[in-house]
């Protein structure tokens, strides 16, 4: 038997234990990346560890730094005295 190179929003909600609408909403909004065929969603299955929180993408994680940064810059005083505590 062949393995799934692709799996389709309503086979990717099973997974993600959601709703396809949610799914569908993930799309629209760029949260999950798919190709559209004719007038279905499908999602490359080398994307799922991305989906499914097992790793960090690039841009999420450069998102990441930037908060850390900040909250490092605005709250670095109340940083040091909670780490003498």
């Amino acid at each position: 038997m062949k393995e799934k190179r692709f799996f389709t929003s309503s086979e990717l909600a099973k997974l993600m234990g959601v709703s396809r609408v949610t799914v569908f909403r993930k799309i629209k909004s760029g949260q999950i990346k798919a190709i559209k065929i004719g007038r279905s969603f499908v999602i490359d299955k080398d994307s799922l560890p991305e989906i499914t929180g097992k790793v960090i993408s690039k841009a999420s994680k450069k998102e990441i730094d930037v908060a850390v940064k900040k909250v490092v810059k605005e709250y670095s005083q109340t940083l040091k005295m909670l780490g003498r505590e």
